[in-house]
């Protein structure tokens, strides 16, 4: 069996394979600030006053208007304070960070966990083994109260991955590229599972940049079998016992897709589509406005790490605005004892808050018509960010390059 195949065949209690439908149990059903108040009316319209099916197993995370910008905002936010607190659900506040990341930090996924959340990127949970699942309102109010939902088993397509990266070319721009040959209807209904000697030696951090783009490719989930780093890190703060995860040497997939990085070279996604790659090269010199390093995709300690590299000494071009925003506050104290925040705050860079940030519209950095944005999340669709506005999408070391120089730069020529 694949993993996808495993998992669901242990939350449904028997053997399945790819096509068939079934029942899951779930291990944790989760909703944010933007959407969850809709969850929380449909769950009362439906089941009244009814309790969840386990409080423990229920989680709303504050992620991307936070703290609250507007009276609509904080309302819905109190909605879902109120729910916490008459269901006795789990509670992350403001003063947390992106969703997916506060779970992984709090011990809530596990590899083998079906998990379902009302954010389209829940799949990058993928990257310690677990399956998660963006779904929307009516489904996340009825697993809320049943506890399992109704799947049917995707076929799997395997990703091989071999080399050694060459300095300032990460796992981003190997994404990127994996996205421009797949496209973003090219894993529609499918798992993918992530191999290759390549990837055993991927950090979490870089494991989490892998699995958040199979939304892109229209992907279910993504999965990455977790090493000892990975699940060190989950069992110090999980207190459920752990098992680890990988699929059988036999296992049959749709489709098998090779790629070596050795002669990669940095790449970044242009507007108006995640599949529109090019070599960083090809669009170097384009003028940019501003820069946002941050989101699911690039937030953690290790992406500011690599910013900070090349910021480390340097100013942002005067005109331009870079913003970086860790993923969560874990994350920002990690960033402050390295001494990455002083260097961005030395380099002119706005330090936010924890969030999901410029990933979408509604958030401080918002662009005018006619602006350019160069960012490390995973999403480039026009009106995105801003009517008009152009998105690329590149790795944190282009990122930084571009706000050094104030046009797209690829990052080797510094």
């Amino acid at each position: 069996m694949t993993i996808i195949e495993k998992i669901f065949s242990r939350a449904a209690g028997r053997d399945v394979k790819p096509g068939d439908y079934i029942w899951a149990k779930l291990n944790l059903v989760a909703m944010r600030d933007f959407g969850g108040p809709n969850v929380i009316q449909e769950y009362e319209q439906s089941y009244g006053t009814q309790s969840v099916f386990d409080p423990d197993r229920v989680a709303i995370t504050f992620d991307l208007h936070i703290p609250a910008r507007n009276e609509k905002v904080a309302t819905n936010q109190k909605i879902l304070r109120d729910f916490a607190r008459r269901q006795g659900t789990r509670l992350f506040d403001v003063n947390t960070g992106i969703g997916q990341h506060i779970l992984l930090e709090n011990g809530l996924v596990k590899p083998w966990d079906v998990i379902v959340g009302t954010d389209s990127h829940m799949n990058l949970l993928g990257a310690v083994g677990a399956a998660g699942f963006g779904m929307g309102t009516t489904d996340i109010a009825g697993a809320m109260y049943k506890g399992k939902l109704w799947f049917q088993v995707p076929e799997t397509i395997k990703i091989e991955i071999s080399g050694e990266f060459a300095e300032h070319v990460g796992v981003k721009d190997l994404i990127l590229t994996i996205v421009k040959e797949i496209t973003t209807s090219g894993a529609l209904n499918k798992a993918i599972e992530f191999s290759g000697e390549t990837v055993v030696h991927m950090g979490l951090s870089e494991r989490i940049t892998m699995a958040s783009l199979v939304t892109e490719m229209s992907g279910d989930v993504g999965f990455i079998v977790p090493d000892e780093r990975v699940l060190d890190f989950i069992k110090k703060r999980a207190k459920e016992p752990l098992e680890k995860i990988s699929a059988d040497e036999d296992a049959k997939y749709s489709k098998v897709y090779r790629f070596s990085v050795g002669q990669l070279v940095p790449q970044i996604s242009c507007p108006h589509a995640p599949d529109n790659v090019k070599d960083v090269a090809e669009v170097s010199g384009v003028k940019v406005d501003q820069v946002f390093i941050g989101s699911c995709t690039n937030g953690r300690h290790e992406d500011l790490l690599v910013a900070a590299e090349i910021l480390k000494g340097r100013k942002v071009k005067e005109g331009l605005r870079l913003i970086v925003v860790p993923a969560t506050m874990e994350v920002a104290r990690e960033a402050i004892q390295s001494g990455v925040h002083e260097i961005f705050l030395a380099s002119g860079a706005v330090v936010t808050n924890p969030g999901c940030a410029l990933c979408t519209t509604g958030h401080p950095g918002i662009l005018a018509p006619g602006e350019t944005l160069v960012s490390t999340s995973n999403r480039n669709f026009i009106g995105k960010l801003g009517r008009g506005a152009n998105v690329y999408l590149a790795s944190p070391a282009t990122a930084a390059a571009t706000a050094v120089t104030g046009q797209i730069t690829d990052p080797r020529s510094l």
